[in-house]
């Protein structure tokens, strides 16, 4: 039984996506963190066979989504404390990619090759968008990624050493850009879903004049994307 996780936050302003400030207000920071949140929960609903949201803060129920709080401490800790506890397969994303192919994610989940224990998806920004692993008897998984700086340049490429180094059978899924920053955001634009709440609060704000130059076209890039797995 895969699970998937999805690393989530609480969209408090002040608290998410504060490096769109400026040129956003911290509200509309905040207004499109709950945006990706809506589509990331969107495209994933169906993905694997549990799906948990692991929160910092809280939010009303959401269904076909188990929460756990997530523990204190820094990134690489709160991962680490919830791929502990749950068992089976499990694929952890984030909140920042709500252009995530649920196809691609579904093929992962259910088509889990017996040559592969681990699945990895590169960030643009030199981070990662994609945790696969499996079961790994006897082993903490949490282990595989306490200790590794996260949200730096190299973070990406020192997750996936510690995993190679641990002897695990690596398969990289296409590289995605998260929302980080304007410039990503501009790139992500581009990709997301035009009929979702992403694009949706986009269109909102460029009417408002918050985000000039920020383009979402008519389709798509990531479903033909996604469908390539090295």
């Amino acid at each position: 039984m895969t699970t998937l996780i999805v690393m989530a936050k609480e969209c408090v302003p002040g608290r998410v996506k504060t490096r769109l400030h400026p040129p956003l207000s911290l509200a509309d920071a905040a207004r499109l963190a709950q945006a990706c949140l809506d589509d990331t929960v969107a495209r994933t609903r169906a993905v694997g066979e549990r799906r948990v949201l692991c929160l910092q803060g809280s939010l009303p129920p959401i269904a076909g989504f188990a929460q756990v709080p997530q523990v204190p401490g820094d990134l690489d800790e709160r991962i680490g404390a919830v791929l502990d506890q749950v068992r089976g397969p499990v694929l952890l994303i984030g909140m920042d990619t709500p252009q995530v192919d649920p196809v691609l994610l579904q093929r992962l989940a259910t088509e889990w090759p017996r040559d592969v224990d681990a699945w990895f998806g590169p960030a643009a920004d030199g981070g990662f968008w994609l945790l696969g692993l499996s079961e790994l008897p006897g082993r903490s998984r949490g282990d595989l990624v306490r200790g590794v700086p996260m949200s730096r340049s190299d973070t990406g490429r020192n997750t996936r050493d510690r995993l190679v180094r641990a002897g695990l059978r690596v398969r990289d899924v296409p590289e995605l850009s998260d929302i980080d920053d304007i410039s990503s955001l501009r790139v992500v634009a581009r990709e997301v879903d035009p009929a979702g709440r992403v694009a949706s609060v986009l269109r909102e704000l460029r009417r408002e004049g918050a985000l000039d130059g920020v383009v979402v076209p008519r389709g798509g890039l990531v479903a033909r994307r996604g469908a390539e797995v090295a």
